[in-house]
């Protein structure tokens, strides 16, 4: 009886040596003070052009491992100080994962995907309430090689037991996604690339509901649901050899958007950086991403809808937009007044200073222009000016703050409804508090 009792209990106890079980909490409140940036009324030039807010953001997640099984779950609560209203607790990650011994796993539930760089796919987690996607994710992993394969597929719940299927205002912005990455570390040789390829289903058509009317019926029949396929695809490169790394990628956007236009886009990037020693680096590079043959430049208050049968404006679809294109966020983040867009140009150079290991300066400068010459336009967008500290007084606490200031243009001002001075300026302050609540193994 003692040796079955034995026999019993000891797939128990190394089941509990096996399991990880982690809690982690992070309270996340950003204060931000802009003056210039875009106006609260588009239509109405003289309108006020400044705001301060505090955001804040809450974030609980319960992780685990046992031997080849992971689940991971997170929830979180962002909102602004004093919004009216609760803006409630949501679903940030909650998945489960299986991996076999050969490197084979399988993924499934709310996922937040990052890739290479995170230019394309990225979870962004500078915005308070960052993108996660609903997905299931195949793949391997093993001997220098990543094959990813991510398939999701989103549905609004009032539209399940309908014929067909309309998928508007849902927590994604696209009907179906499907991707497949692929990963390269050369042996021997600091040198790993990346190829990515993406099929997008944008929802498309006349939304179909009750037709009260016959002009509704009419364009029910004429535009029935549907779905418009845009596809990209291109490579990713980095190379790091000691003291320096450069990276660079290439990427192309063909098929139809939501709104029928054919796409042929593209957008290439390289970047340069050196350092010498864990002190200090040094970084320079170069964004282009196409833009539209032509683009309305209406001043406020005209009318006017440009002519596209070709959309050219590139879109960098999922990626952390906020690590590029200039910290002021006021390109692929904020549109344009008119919704097409004239491509960019984004030249930089900047470095990072650490004096002391929990204190880190960084300088950035953006030239920004427009992709496509402009009928009656200079290309220049503005000169764009940035500066950040980053200081941690103790384990898991973080302060940072961050100032930037922008000149401005005449096409600026035209193409985003920019101030009108010319001098833009956003200042912000960050606390991040991010313990570990509990460990069990």
């Amino acid at each position: 009886m003692k040796g079955l009792l034995l026999l019993m209990l000891l797939p128990v106890s190394s089941l509990a040596q096996d399991a990880l079980f982690t809690a982690d909490l992070q309270l996340l409140s950003r204060g931000e003070i802009r003056n210039g940036g875009m106006t609260s009324d588009p239509d109405d030039p003289d309108s006020e052009d400044k705001s301060a807010f505090i955001l804040n953001r809450e974030l609980l997640t319960l992780g685990y491992k046992r031997n080849w099984l992971e689940s991971k779950l997170s929830v979180h609560h962002a909102g602004t100080w004093g919004h009216e209203g609760a803006s409630g607790i949501n679903l940030f990650e909650g998945w489960g994962k299986v991996t076999a011994r050969n490197g084979l796993f399988a993924q499934i539930g709310r996922i937040a995907l990052s890739y290479d760089d995170e230019r394309i796919i990225g979870s962004d987690d500078w915005v308070v309430a960052p993108m996660t996607h609903d997905a299931l994710r195949l793949g391997y992993e093993g001997h220098g090689h990543k094959v990813h394969a991510i398939l999701c597929y989103n549905q609004n719940n009032r539209a399940m037991d309908e014929p067909g299927s309309y998928y508007s205002d849902g927590n994604l912005p696209y009907k179906t996604m499907q991707t497949a990455w692929y990963h390269y570390d050369v042996p021997k040789i600091p040198l790993g690339f990346s190829l990515l390829f993406m099929s997008i289903g944008m929802q498309s058509g006349t939304q179909p509901g009750t037709q009260d009317n016959q002009d509704a019926q009419d364009a029910l029949m004429d535009d029935p649901p549907h779905t418009e396929w845009q596809f990209l695809y291109g490579g990713y490169l980095k190379y790091t050899p000691p003291h320096f790394s450069l990276e660079c990628s290439y990427y192309r956007q063909t098929g139809h958007d939501e709104h029928r236009f054919k796409l042929d886009t593209w957008m290439a990037t390289i970047k340069a950086e050196w350092t010498p020693n864990d002190k200090w680096s040094v970084n320079t590079g170069f964004d282009y991403l196409s833009g539209d043959d032509y683009v309305s430049v209406l001043y406020p208050g005209s009318l006017g809808l440009p002519q596209h049968k070709v959309n050219k404006g590139f879109t960098p679809t999922y990626g952390s937009h906020h690590k590029f294109y200039g910290a002021m966020d006021f390109f692929y983040v904020s549109t344009y007044v008119e919704g097409f867009t004239p491509g960019l140009q984004n030249a930089y150079i900047g470095g990072t200073y650490s004096p002391l290991k929990n204190l880190r300066f960084n300088i950035a400068y953006h030239y920004m222009a427009t992709g496509i010459g402009l009928e009656d336009l200079n290309q220049t967008l503005g000169h764009e000016l940035e500066f950040e500290i980053s200081y941690t007084p103790l384990k898991n606490v973080t302060v940072s703050a961050g100032y930037s200031y922008m000149t401005g243009t005449k096409t600026m001002e035209r193409l985003k409804r920019a101030s009108s001075d010319g001098r833009l300026r956003w200042g912000w302050l960050s606390v991040v508090i991010s313990p570990r609540l509990l460990t069990i193994q």
